[in-house]
């Protein structure tokens, strides 16, 4: 019996080194592997950018009367304005090095303007919405918020609110729409945002 108990413990021992050998192996050589596809993308020659998905913004279905006398409304609305006429894509997830790849390094400053514009634009939409929100223009920012989804966001108080919005519409099965669109996020805020969506399920049940 101690035999086999000796024995087991050895096994195990040694599956552990060599687990740890292995991972050791692996986290050595991955500073290697990015260094080595950082210098491909800086090699990459420029590519078209026909394929990018290019965000268009309905400024025509946003609420641009509403509020005339409240200054960061006001600012929101510029803002938006303003992107209005600006290439806009969202690249969250994706790394500079994977983009440099993909369209050419000589690309990289347009494409991060391209992305910063796409960041800019779902945080004002997020602040816009819930001012509102809080003015009582509910339908003006649900229509907001669910255009914002509709791109991708990755801004989990937009998520949080359109749930509350739903909740107070007697809509509450509208949540089980956001799903889709949470679960596919190429992003950190991911499973942050569907455990908002979970708990306002919950919640609502």
């Amino acid at each position: 019996m101690n035999f086999i108990l000796n024995a087991s413990a050895l096994i195990f021992a040694a599956a552990i080194f060599l687990y740890l050998k292995i991972d050791k192996k692996r986290s050595a050589a991955a500073p290697d592997d990015f260094w080595a596809r950082e210098r491909a993308a800086n090699n990459t020659r420029r590519r078209p950018l026909d394929d990018l998905d290019y965000i268009r913004i309905p400024l025509e279905d946003f609420p641009m009367d509403l509020l005339p006398d409240v200054p960061k409304v006001e600012d929101y609305k510029q803002i938006i304005q303003s992107l209005s006429g600006l290439p806009i894509v969202n690249f969250t997830g994706i790394s500079n090095t994977d983009l440099k790849l993909r369209y050419g390094a000589p690309n990289i400053d347009l494409l991060i303007s391209y992305d910063q514009n796409y960041t800019l634009l779902v945080r004002t939409l997020q602040q816009w919405a819930q001012a509102l929100y809080d003015a009582g223009c509910v339908d003006e920012a649900r229509r907001m918020l669910e255009f914002s989804v509709s791109t991708g966001s990755d801004v989990s108080a937009t998520y949080r609110l359109l749930c509350t919005i739903y909740k107070e519409q007697d809509t509450p099965e509208k949540i089980g729409d956001l799903y889709p669109v949470a679960e596919v996020l190429n992003s950190a805020m991911q499973k942050t945002i569907v455990r908002i969506l979970q708990e306002s399920d919950r919640s609502d049940g």
